[in-house]
């Protein structure tokens, strides 16, 4: 687990990865556009890596940063190069007026994600409640984890643990939909009760 791979380069990706280098991971970069990855690579601490893209990732967890509308996509492309490979999906499946899930009734962006990946492969869904500007502070956050393995929920929540973040664990994959429900939910607290997007979910275990 020395290296992490992320694919995408956009807000959440470099907030990821960021935290990822100064755990003392080596990063792998990987997006369609290469020079997108060199500069997010470029910012981080010596030894990322830029990744091939649709190539075997480098490590056996990927976190797929990327909008969900194009997360299938990009499982499908990369076909057998991810089996066997740990993918944590971090998107929100929210509606362009930001007014609900677009995911089918009863699945989740993670399930249908997971549709489009190997068999061997596991996807965890995880990141989804955190905004990247909030993430990208090095203060403590909490973090929810839905999978169906848990061993691999295991080896997750101690990635999620040196990033300096708490790990819960919500349930199997099937509990992507709340947490995919939750993301919506934040979003709306930040723009209605709490008026300010700099906030996070804490778990308060008092």
């Amino acid at each position: 687990m020395n290296t992490i791979s992320i694919i995408g380069s956009g807000g959440m990706a470099a907030a990821i990865a960021g935290r990822t280098a100064k755990a003392g991971y080596t990063v792998e970069v990987i997006s369609r556009d290469p020079a997108k990855a060199q500069t997010l690579a470029d910012q981080l601490a010596a030894g990322a890596m830029i990744g091939k893209y649709g190539a075997v990732p480098a490590g056996n967890i990927v976190i797929l940063a990327v909008p969900y509308a194009s997360a299938a996509r990009v499982v499908a492309d990369y076909g057998k190069a991810l089996d066997g490979k740990i993918i944590i999906d971090i998107s929100n499946p929210i509606s362009s007026d930001v007014t609900g899930l677009v995911t089918p009734g009863g699945s989740s962006g993670a399930q249908e994600i997971a549709k489009c990946a190997p068999a061997s492969a596991h996807v965890v869904k995880a990141f989804n409640t955190l905004f990247g500007h909030v993430l990208a502070r090095t203060v403590a956050l909490d973090a929810f984890i839905a999978a169906d393995d848990p061993q691999v929920k295991a080896r997750v929540s101690t990635f999620l643990e040196r990033l300096g973040l708490r790990p819960f664990d919500v349930g199997g994959l099937q509990m992507a939909q709340t947490l995919e429900a939750l993301g919506l939910m934040l979003i709306g607290v930040a723009k209605n009760g709490a008026g300010s997007w700099n906030i996070a979910f804490n778990v308060d275990l008092g």
